[in-house]
């Protein structure tokens, strides 16, 4: 690492962590006594079906027909700056349902956007470090930079309404209602920076024509109109943070309405009950959630960190 580089990164670090300090300041503390009641056992899963689990916040770990998918991967206490090896920033409050050593080998990563909470430097180096050149991983518009120092199979960056093949999946890119700097002074397509800002992604995941929706994070919006024809057959989606953050962050409610939006026939929720964002009680999001649905036509395929679901034949 040259000295530019170097005195670049310690300036980064330090505004970092003096911004999570601020912005964590009255988080709660992981308890380690807090157990859950749901655990998974991804080494019983099939593979001519399809099987996911909540393992917290927005991580989600899916058997798709045989191939592994991770969203947004977090397993560790702590999520922020990650520096000098360590990352400073606020804890979660509920442990992940699997620890890294029990995750199976992804086949593909996808990273929704760059916040800290969505791409966690220390987990993301844990599996490359494990794995490498062996992950695909798939990340929004100018957002590669994040990780590019680590030893994927390939990154592909995909923007608003492209798609690709990767690892035997096409995945699409979808427009969502959010904003993407990773540290505050970082220019992002919410700010109107469309061509040199940060971006943000929902994706669709099909394979052998059943279909998964992965809203990563977004406040309401009708954008999901636009893929109706998709006729998703899981839809996970945020439902979290929303008080007093709905400009960017949508609430149980409005949550179910975007995934009717495509057709979703099941729904799983992420982005709650792990990290103190909002100033919601800790409990409502899935309390509003479970009340909720059964006014719509979705189904609740879980509602609990570390509880399995398998999409019925």
């Amino acid at each position: 690492m040259n000295r530019r580089k170097f005195v670049k990164n310690i300036g980064l670090g330090a505004l970092g962590v003096l911004f999570y300090q601020f912005i964590g300041a009255n988080e709660i503390k992981a308890d380690s006594s807090y157990k859950l009641n749901y655990k998974p056992e991804p080494g019983k899963w099939l593979d001519n079906d399809i099987t996911l689990a909540w393992i917290g916040h927005s991580t989600v770990l899916i058997n798709f027909y045989g191939k592994w998918i991770l969203t947004d991967p977090w397993l560790f206490d702590r999520v922020g700056v990650y520096f000098l090896g360590t990352t400073m920033g606020p804890n979660r409050i509920t442990p992940p349902a699997l620890k890294f050593d029990e995750m199976p080998k992804p086949d593909l990563i996808l990273l929704s956007h760059a916040h800290m909470d969505h791409m966690d430097y220390l987990t993301l180096k844990h599996f490359a470090d494990k794995y490498p050149n062996q992950i695909d991983v798939v990340v929004a518009y100018l957002t590669k930079d994040v990780i590019d120092d680590l030893e994927w199979k390939s990154i592909k960056v995909l923007d608003w309404n492209e798609e690709a093949q990767i690892t035997g999946m096409r995945i699409k890119a979808l427009e969502v209602k959010h904003f993407g700097f990773r540290l505050p002074w970082e220019k992002d397509r919410s700010r109107g920076y469309r061509k040199d800002g940060r971006s943000y992604n929902a994706y669709i995941i099909e394979r052998e024509g059943k279909k998964i929706l992965f809203g990563g994070d977004t406040a309401y919006t009708a954008l999901f109109e636009n893929h109706k024809s998709e006729n998703v057959n899981i839809a996970i989606m945020p439902i979290g943070a929303y008080n007093p953050w709905t400009r960017n962050h949508c609430n149980p409610e409005e949550a179910l309405q975007m995934a009717a939006m495509v057709n979703a026939k099941y729904f799983v929720p992420i982005h709650c009950k792990t990290l103190k964002q909002g100033i919601e009680p800790f409990n409502e999001p899935i309390d509003r959630l479970r009340k909720a649905a059964p006014g719509t036509s979705l189904l609740l395929a879980l509602d609990s960190i570390g509880q399995t679901f398998i999409l019925p034949k």
